[in-house]
């Protein structure tokens, strides 16, 4: 079984205002870095990405794929792979805890593997990469409209 990496950061904002950046996958380009494309393939009842297609190159890991998101409630999304050309596997999460003064504990899990061989030192490297530029961005973006 793959490892996971894992980081957490406080946002200066509720978590309803980062559930709104998150969610708005149309946006990720302007504010993730690694993500060069987004696109929304299928909502659910409630309007929220299923599936998604993202153009991804984050250094060592390019790739163009499919992700499949779970909603749990208002605080907690999670995702896995639909398909790939490059990734065997492709899951992760968000989870938003309130914190006191209007902030947002913001936890990021990801698990990466790839189709090709790589050592697991380069992939949790790959993996931190993505989580701690996804979590400044984040927190930038969310700052920056709050």
């Amino acid at each position: 079984m793959a490892e996971h990496t894992s980081s957490s950061i406080t946002i200066d904002a509720s978590p309803a205002a980062v559930m709104a950046v998150i969610a708005d996958f149309a946006r990720y380009p302007e504010w993730t870095g690694e993500v060069k494309e987004a696109e929304v393939l299928a909502t659910d009842a409630e309007g929220r990405a299923e599936r998604v297609r993202l153009l991804l190159d984050a250094g060592a890991i390019k790739d163009d794929h499919t992700l499949a998101y779970t909603w749990k409630g208002a605080d907690e999304v999670s995702w896995t792979l639909d398909k790939s050309q490059m990734l065997r596997q492709l899951d992760g999460s968000y989870r938003l805890a309130p914190l006191d003064g209007g902030r947002t504990e913001v936890t990021y899990q990801l698990t990466v593997d790839v189709k090709i061989p790589m050592l697991g030192m380069i992939k949790r490297k790959a993996e931190k990469v993505i989580i701690d530029r996804a979590l400044a961005g984040l927190k930038k973006r969310v700052e920056a409209q709050s």
